[in-house]
């Protein structure tokens, strides 16, 4: 700083500096208000984490439990493995003995209000196939239930299932086909048989109850077993 610099600061009144002081304050001050502001504004434009709704489970007798002891069945398993996990989120089991895809895509709408689930576990198609029902009616429900609960905000999970031989070898091929063909078609997850590795294992007989229709206490930690690998990445 030379002479005349000098001069002229030493020249100043207080007053100067005092202004000059409340400048400095003033502009710090703004600064961190501006900071302040803008991680408000990006707080509020980032997206609130959807809420971890529960899973809903809409199936047949293969899901509620029929013939087994209350807690036996593999959608309560699946419950006790999510809480083993630490994982907050619950099962609902709207599952009846004897449904139909026609009778669970008329109880869904309701579910899904109620429920507000962010994962639907898809289980039906087994009692459309022992009523004679007709595969074009069985797809276009299911078609329908996927449908209304993409538009409630729920990932979908459809679980296939496979009839006996003695229903002739076309149908028994193109009952196996439908899931395949309407997970294909809406880009779902599928699991394409829920009793793969008891319905078609070697000594199936042991793991069945008295009516050969309806897996055992002792099959349900293998039917979890099939539907948790396509379920866990929905979980996410």
């Amino acid at each position: 700083m030379n002479k005349l610099d000098s001069k002229n600061v030493k020249g100043r009144s207080p007053s100067f500096a005092l202004q000059r002081r409340h400048c400095i304050a003033l502009a710090l001050a703004l600064g961190i208000a501006g900071t302040c502001g803008q991680a408000a504004a990006s707080a509020q434009a980032r997206p609130a984490q959807p809420p971890q709704g529960p899973v809903l489970v809409l199936g047949d007798s293969l899901s509620a439990e029929y013939g087994l002891t209350r807690g036996k069945g593999w959608v309560q398993l699946l419950q006790q493995r999510l809480e083993a996990d630490k994982s907050p989120r619950k099962v609902v089991n709207a599952s009846i003995s004897g449904e139909t895809t026609a009778g669970g895509k008329a109880r869904l709408t309701a579910l899904l209000a109620q429920h507000q689930p962010s994962v639907l576990i898809l289980e039906l198609g087994g009692n459309d196939a022992l009523r004679g029902l007709a595969l074009q009616s069985t797809q276009h429900n299911l078609e329908a239930m996927v449908k209304a609960a993409r538009e409630a905000q729920a990932r979908v999970l459809l679980v296939g299932m496979q009839v006996p031989p003695n229903y002739g070898a076309a149908y028994t091929e193109q009952f196996a086909e439908m899931f395949q063909k309407i997970a294909d078609a809406q880009k779902l997850p599928l699991v394409p048989f829920l009793l793969a590795g008891i319905g078609d294992a070697p000594n199936a007989e042991q793991w069945f109850q008295n009516d050969r229709i309806h897996p055992n206490a002792k099959a349900q930690p293998q039917m979890l077993g099939n539907v948790w690998p396509k379920l866990k990445p929905l979980l996410k």
